[in-house]
């Protein structure tokens, strides 16, 4: 068994769609990136790489590589389970937190689970979603920006 953890980050701004765990969310705000910057699904991604020890997301899918500019990240989750699974390894259980100051995301979560259980090619009951504030604090509490966390557990095949 191997355990893996991933963390992203992305700054709030103006004229951008929000989207997490490749469902949009209705905001006045959305994620800044290079792809969709879909924060959460970037943490699963780098959970399921470093398990795997096969890197991470900025090592695959560069932010100075055109191709990936707009991308999809439920697309690029597909596409990592795919070399997690070349790599000799089958996903047990992803656990994953949202770290956002608005808007409120549990009537989201049940869509976020689905969506990610979907692109990692497992049932929804081993998909966790968990969503918390900066309560008013740091770079997340000022409505600056949003981040995740990811752990999975990945066994052998």
């Amino acid at each position: 068994m191997r355990i893996g953890h991933g963390y992203d980050v992305h700054r709030l701004v103006s004229g951008r769609p929000l989207i997490l765990g490749g469902v949009g969310v209705p905001s006045d705000v959305g994620l800044d990136g290079h792809s969709d910057a879909d924060v959460l699904t970037h943490a699963v991604i780098d959970a399921l790489l470093g398990a795997a020890a096969l890197g991470d997301i900025g090592a695959l899918f560069p932010d100075t590589d055109a191709e990936w500019a707009g991308a999809d990240s439920l697309d690029l989750l597909r596409r990592v389970v795919e070399r997690v699974g070349r790599a000799g390894w089958d996903i047990g259980n992803v656990d994953a937190t949202v770290v956002l100051q608005r808007p409120k995301l549990r009537p989201h979560v049940d869509a976020m689970r689905a969506a990610l259980a979907g692109a990692l090619g497992v049932d929804v009951g081993r998909v966790s979603v968990k969503a918390t504030t900066g309560e008013g604090m740091g770079f997340v509490g000022t409505g600056e920006g949003a981040a995740a966390h990811a752990v999975c557990l990945l066994t052998a095949h």
